[in-house]
C-alpha cells in the first residue's frame, strides 16, 4: 500500500522530497517508486520532488492542490476532512434525465465552485438531472476551456481548489442534482507537463490531434493505466461525483487485450458495488461503434453511455441550413428520421467528410437508448465556430424551439448546454490564458490558420488569448428574466416537466417509428402513446398520424387537431396523446 510522498519515477537513480522547506531522501520501493527514507511533515504542506540532483523541485503527479498554478509546490489535502451533508443523495443513474453542461470561469460573472453552487436552485427548478463540469484539473493560467490540463489530480484552485468542489457535489446532491465530470485521458496542455521528468507517461512518435499519446501499451504502461484509473475513482469516492464523461476517447491508441475503457468500467463497477451508489461512465467518441456500450461479458467495453454527435449534426443542418464539412451528409428530414430510429446516421455507411464508410449499426436488443447522450449544442459545437456564436446568432424563437422540442423528446439521453435554455445572446468563444507570450502567440496563430483552412472569415475570429474573449462568454443573467429569453426558458421548464411526468418520453426503448415528408418538411416521432409532431417548413403543414389525434400536450404555437391528422403553424411543434382508434 502506497504512503504520503511516495512517487513513481522508474527512471530516476537518485529521488528527494522537498516538504515544508525540508528535504527528505527517498529511497526505491519496487517497481519504480521511492519512499520517504525518513520522518515526513504531517498536515498540510507544501512539497515537491527534486530528480536526479536538479534544484528546481516537481509538483507532485497526484497533486491534489496547485495554490501557486502548476509550476509550484504541491500542496497536501486531506479529502477526507469534508462533512458530507448529501447522505439522503440517491443517484437515478443515467436514466434518460437532462444533462446541464456547464463551464465553471463563464457560468457566473465571479467563475468560481462557490458561486456555481448559487445557482444550483436554478438548476433544480429548471428540471434537469444532472450538472456536467467541463474538465476542472489544473492548467496553467487563470482561464481556460480545461482541456490543457496537466494535473489530473488537482482541482484549478482559480475555481476554488479541492475544498469548494465538496461543497459544490454536496450542495448539488442536496438539490437533488446529480454531478457529472469531464475528464481528459487523451492527452496533456502544452503548458506544466512535468509527467515525462517522472516516468514513461507519453509515448513520442505516436501523437494524436494534440501532441504525443498518453502511454497505454507500451513499457511501463501498467502505471500509467493505474494513474488513470486511479484518478477516475478519486473523482467518485473521494469528490462523491456520480459519472465522468471521458473525453474524446478515439484518441486513445491503445492496443492492449483489454482496452483501457473497459478497465475504467469494471474498476466503476467494483467501487458502485463498494459504495452503494449507481456509478457510470460516458464516453465522447466519433466512432459511431456501440461496442463501447455494449456489456463487457459480450465483448463490448461495458460504459454506460455515449455522445452522438450525428443527432447534432441532423438537428443542426435541418434547422439551420448549413451544410458545409461534416455537414453535408445531414442535408434531409430523411437524416433526422434516420438518427431518431438508429440512434446513429453513419452506421456503416458513406461518409463524405471522411472519404470512406464509417460507424456500425446500434444493436438495438442489447442497447438502449437513453444510452446515447444528445444535444443541439455544446462547447465543441459552438466553441470551434470561428465566431464562437450559438444557434441565437442565427434563428430566431420559433427555430429555437424546435430544437429544443427535438431534443427533450427523443429517445435518448439530452444535454442542454449552459444558457441554452434561455436563449442566451453571449457567444462562447475558444479562450486560453497562457501566461508563456511564444505559447499565447502560437495558440492564436494557429487557431487562426486552421479557420482559414476551413473557409471562415480570419475578422471574425477572435484571438483566444485577449481578456475580452474570456469575459464575452459568460453568460449575462439578467437575460433569463425578460422578453424572448423568459418565453425560451418557461418552453424548457415546461419541456423538461414533461419528460418527467410523461413515462413513454424516457421508457429504455427505441421508437415505434418514425414518419416524415421530405419535400413538406415534416416529421413525426411516435413514443409509446405520444406523437411528437415537427413542422420544418415555413408554411403551416396539416401533418397525418397513425392514430387520432387526442390531448394536445405540449405545443410551441397554436396546433389544432384536424380530421385524420394534426395542424400546425409554421416552424412549429407539438407534443400529442393519441386516440386508441386508427385513423380512417
Amino acid at each position: 500500500m502506497r504512503k504520503p510522498f511516495d512517487v513513481w519515477a522508474p527512471d530516476a537513480d537518485r529521488v528527494s522530497l522537498l516538504a515544508g522547506g525540508d528535504a527528505v531522501p527517498l529511497r526505491q520501493a519496487g517497481g519504480g517508486w521511492w519512499t520517504p527514507s525518513a520522518a515526513v511533515p504531517a498536515g498540510e504542506v507544501d512539497y515537491g520532488y527534486l530528480i536526479d540532483g536538479a534544484e528546481d523541485p516537481l509538483p507532485d503527479p497526484r497533486s491534489r492542490r496547485q495554490p501557486d498554478g502548476v509550476h509550484g509546490l504541491s500542496r497536501t489535502f486531506d479529502a477526507a476532512a469534508h462533512r458530507w451533508g448529501d447522505d439522503g443523495w440517491v443517484s437515478p443513474g443515467l436514466d434518460g434525465g437532462a444533462i446541464y453542461e456547464l463551464h465553471l470561469g463563464t457560468f457566473t460573472p465571479e467563475g468560481t465552485l462557490d458561486a456555481a453552487a448559487k445557482r444550483l436552485g436554478y438548476l433544480a427548478d429548471l428540471g434537469v438531472a444532472y450538472v456536467e463540469l467541463l474538465p476542472v484539473n489544473a492548467f496553467n493560467g487563470t482561464h481556460n476551456w480545461g482541456y490543457d490540463g496537466v494535473l489530473w489530480y488537482a482541482v484549478q484552485e482559480t475555481y476554488g481548489g479541492p475544498a469548494a468542489y465538496q461543497r459544490f457535489v454536496d450542495a448539488a446532491h442536496r438539490h437533488g442534482l446529480g454531478v457529472i465530470q469531464d475528464v481528459v485521458y487523451n492527452h496533456l496542455g502544452p503548458s506544466g507537463n512535468y509527467l515525462p521528468r517522472f516516468g514513461p507517461y507519453l509515448t513520442q512518435g505516436n501523437a494524436n490531434t494534440w501532441g504525443d499519446s498518453v502511454n497505454l501499451d507500451g513499457p511501463g504502461s501498467d502505471e500509467v493505466r493505474s494513474y488513470i484509473v486511479e484518478n477516475a475513482l478519486m473523482w467518485m469516492r473521494d469528490y462523491r461525483v456520480d459519472g465522468l464523461r471521458l473525453d474524446a476517447v478515439h484518441a486513445l491508441k491503445d492496443e492492449r487485450a483489454v482496452h483501457l475503457l473497459e478497465e475504467l468500467a469494471a474498476a466503476t463497477e467494483e467501487l458502485a458495488e463498494e459504495t452503494g451508489r449507481d456509478l457510470f461512465l460516458i464516453a465522447e467518441s466519433d466512432l459511431n461503434n456501440d461496442r463501447l456500450i455494449q456489456p463487457r461479458d459480450v465483448n463490448g467495453y461495458g460504459l454506460e453511455g455515449q455522445w452522438s454527435d450525428d443527432f447534432h449534426h441532423a438537428v443542426h443542418v435541418n434547422l439551420t441550413g448549413e451544410t458545409e464539412g461534416y455537414y453535408a451528409d445531414f442535408d434531409s428530414v430523411g437524416a433526422l428520421a434516420k438518427v431518431l430510429t438508429a440512434g446513429f446516421f453513419h452506421d456503416d455507411t458513406w461518409s463524405s467528410f471522411r472519404g470512406r464508410r464509417h460507424g456500425r449499426p446500434i444493436d438495438r436488443v442489447r442497447v438502449e437508448p437513453r444510452q446515447l447522450v444528445v444535444c443541439t449544442q455544446n462547447h465543441d459545437q459552438i466553441g470551434n465556430r470561428a465566431a464562437g456564436d450559438r444557434l441565437t446568432a442565427s434563428l430566431g424563437f420559433d427555430e429555437l424551439a424546435l430544437a429544443a422540442v427535438l431534443n427533450l423528446t427523443a429517445p435518448f439521453t439530452p444535454m442542454i448546454f449552459m444558457g441554452e435554455e434561455f436563449a442566451a445572446s453571449t457567444p462562447w468563444q475558444f479562450f486560453t490564458s497562457h501566461p508563456e507570450p511564444e505559447l499565447g502567440k502560437a495558440t492564436a496563430e494557429g487557431r487562426l490558420a486552421e479557420f482559414e483552412r476551413m473557409g471562415w472569415d480570419p475578422a471574425v475570429v477572435p484571438n483566444p488569448q485577449d481578456e475580452s474573449t474570456f469575459t464575452n462568454s459568460k453568460l449575462d443573467w439578467s437575460e433569463p428574466g425578460s422578453g424572448d429569453h423568459a418565453r425560451m426558458l418557461a418552453l424548457y421548464r415546461e419541456l423538461l416537466a414533461l419528460r418527467r411526468i410523461e413515462p413513454a418520453l424516457t421508457a429504455p426503448v427505441w421508437p415505434g417509428g418514425v414518419d416524415f415528408d421530405e419535400d413538406e418538411r415534416w416529421l413525426v416521432l411516435y413514443r409509446g402513446p405520444l406523437a411528437v409532431v415537427i413542422n420544418l417548413a415555413a408554411q403551416e403543414r396539416t401533418v397525418e398520424l397513425r392514430r387520432v389525434a387526442g390531448e394536445i400536450v405540449f405545443a410551441t404555437s397554436s396546433a389544432l387537431p384536424q380530421g385524420a391528422g394534426l395542424w400546425l403553424g409554421a416552424k412549429s411543434a407539438a407534443v400529442v396523446r393519441l386516440s386508441a382508434a386508427a385513423r380512417d
